[in-house]
């Protein structure tokens, strides 16, 4: 009894992951470790044994009993406790580990599990935050209104009359948790070295694991995480935080403020509070892709009880237990891929993928080219904003399953929460494509930011070899003009800064070009209006042909004018917009390079037809 104690109080006392100190405690007391291995190997073992038996009799090929041995196997994590829920989970968005059929299951895994005695959740309550209930709280209800694999939540009354929410972690949690992850990780280890089928570090994903989990068990770090995610966004008038009682709040215990909300997916709540559910969608894709694309700090775990619409038309996020962070190369990286995928460069999307961590340099890329083609060409003929995420992500998973793929922890996070996202909108709206959603966000990104490698995507997006598709520029300011937060005059000035940006040499020497030959041909009609009407009179066509000429504006030059139009169907487009930028046009360097250019080239021409009138030759 006293060893098994002793194992209990030294991993309660593990304020963060560390596999090594985790091993020694074990290690020197084996009692608890060997009574949890008989509670989890066993079931684990006998599952393995019929999923065996399934394989060598050739029923696993049968697609209802593969289905049901995978939801056998999420239930049977259920069973076994938090450490088991969140390894499942985890692995619900690791495509290069998991076959396709035990994905969809892992993915559904619900973090709900039974209260535990309130009287325990009092004294936890005490405890750590070192004072009686009744000295913190007018009232708080013994009752939880929820809980989970750890912790529960009770409502309550500060002294000062603020409802709150107060969530208390389960007693034992983190000797739990800490004994549980030890099993898991050497079953990694066995795993990895005995089953050459996994090419993935299984020790390192249930590290990582450990590591995630640890920061979720300590609600002070949930605390911080709530307070960076309020300053974030605390501009945007869209978006709500609830405010955390530091005070009333330990590593234990959480109190905040309580929120009356509706979950997006009650519909027809939603709409009883005068807001527009498809309205509430959007403001979460949008802030989705700022979290992930601009602050690189986003809620790993959406799901539709952390999302509420409020009575004033906000969008409230809740628990911050969960959140992670992606790297501004990473995001560039992120950003690159999705101009590769738009533009079918797949040879370029698979480089995309070893930049982003998912391939290493010395794997061969022939092979996977072919199979990115096969997963998105018919996809993308559909059109962005028609691509079915959901699907996608599916056939990809089986290409990541098949060729050496290692997904990197943050994007199994952010595919976990944009499907959970999309999972939410789809109860909203049937037809809803995130896909199609984030790609105005996207475009934006691309006209907007400044990142020498953004501006490089642009110029991939925008041509084709040398020559430019003024048709792809109109889609991309068509699809920026979706996005709520577009800034015109910022767009605009991107607009002049890629025109005269090193990258833009080539679209001023198209434009060059195209007044030129303008030029040349207005003045070249003149040249011959002018001899015919020495020559001899103009007969009545060619006086009505000429009449047709005249009608055309030297000033119609394509280039200038497909951009125009492009720009004035824009929302919120004035003629002003581009008039203030005529003096820093004067005032560019390259602007009056391409005058100079434009004169030289149109004397030259034009002292080459003199000559050739002069001659007598006719053009």
């Amino acid at each position: 009894m006293a060893e098994g104690l002793g194992d209990f109080i030294e991993a309660s006392g593990l304020m963060e992951y560390d596999p090594e100190k985790i091993s020694n405690i074990y290690k020197g007391h084996p009692t608890r470790l060997i009574k949890r291995l008989w509670q989890t190997l066993v079931p684990i073992g006998l599952f393995l044994l019929g999923v065996a038996m399934d394989k060598l009799l050739g029923r696993l090929n049968r697609k209802e009993v593969s289905k049901a041995r995978a939801k056998e196997c999420a239930e049977l994590l259920v069973e076994l406790g938090p450490a088991f829920i969140k390894a499942g989970q985890a692995l619900s968005t690791r495509p290069d580990i998991i076959p396709k059929v035990l994905l969809e299951e892992l993915a559904q895994l619900q973090d709900q599990l039974p209260g535990f005695d309130s009287d325990m959740a009092m004294a936890c309550i005490e405890e750590d935050l070192g004072a009686k209930i009744n000295d913190i709280y007018s009232n708080l209800e013994k009752k939880p209104i929820s809980a989970a694999s750890l912790g529960q939540v009770h409502v309550g009354v500060l002294k000062d009359g603020q409802k709150v929410a107060v969530k208390v972690q389960r007693p034992g949690l983190r000797e739990q948790i800490t004994l549980d992850l030890y099993i898991v990780r050497n079953i990694g280890y066995w795993l990895n070295k005995n089953v050459k089928l996994i090419r993935s570090d299984l020790v390192a994903l249930i590290d990582e694991l450990g590591r995630r989990v640890f920061e979720e068990m300590d609600y002070i770090n949930e605390s911080n995480n709530a307070e960076k995610f309020y300053n974030l966004h605390k501009k945007n008038p869209k978006i709500a935080v609830p405010r955390i009682y530091k005070e009333a709040s330990s590593r234990r215990v959480l109190t905040m403020q309580w929120i009356d909300g509706v979950k997006l997916t009650n519909i027809e709540k939603v709409k009883e509070l005068g807001i527009d559910p498809e309205e509430m969608i959007e403001i979460g894709v949008n802030c989705s892709l700022q979290q992930l694309l601009e602050h690189g700090f986003f809620h790993a775990d959406p799901h539709p009880g952390n999302l509420l619409a409020l009575k004033d038309g906000r969008l409230c996020y809740l628990d911050f237990g969960m959140m992670s962070e992606v790297s501004r190369e990473s995001r560039t990286g992120l950003i690159k891929a999705v101009v590769h995928l738009v533009n079918k460069r797949f040879k370029q999307l698979s480089s995309d993928f070893v930049n982003l961590g998912f391939l290493s340099e010395e794997v061969d890329l022939e092979p996977i080219i072919p199979a990115f083609e096969t997963v998105f060409n018919q996809a993308l003929e559909m059109g962005v904003n028609q691509m079915d995420f959901k699907s996608v992500t599916d056939d990809l998973s089986g290409v990541m399953y098949k060729f050496p793929f290692k997904v990197p922890p943050y994007y199994a996070l952010i595919i976990r929460s944009l499907i959970t996202l999309e999972g939410i909108a789809l109860s909203v709206d049937r037809n809803f494509k995130i896909l199609g959603a984030a790609y105005p966000y996207f475009a934006r990104r691309l006209m907007e930011d400044e990142d020498p490698e953004l501006r490089e995507s642009l110029k991939e997006m925008l041509f084709d070899g040398n020559t430019f598709k003024w048709s792809r520029l109109e889609e991309l300011l068509n699809s920026a003009a979706k996005e709520s937060n577009l800034n015109l005059d910022a767009l605009l000035d991107q607009v002049m800064n890629f025109l005269f940006s090193d990258k833009g040499g080539i679209l001023r020497e198209e434009i060059t070009e195209a007044i030129v030959d303008k030029l040349d041909s207005y003045s070249w009609k003149k040249i011959k209006q002018i001899k015919a009407s020495i020559t001899k009179p103009l007969k009545r066509e060619n006086r009505n042909k000429q009449d047709d000429i005249n009608d055309q504006s030297i000033f119609d030059i394509k280039p200038i004018k497909n951009l125009y139009k492009t720009l004035r169907n824009l929302p919120g487009f004035k003629p002003e917009l581009i008039l203030n930028r005529i003096p820093r046009l004067i005032k560019e360097k390259d602007a009056r390079k391409m005058g100079m250019k434009v004169a030289q080239r149109v004397t030259e021409r034009g002292i080459v037809r003199i000559v050739k009138v002069a001659a007598g030759e006719s053009q």
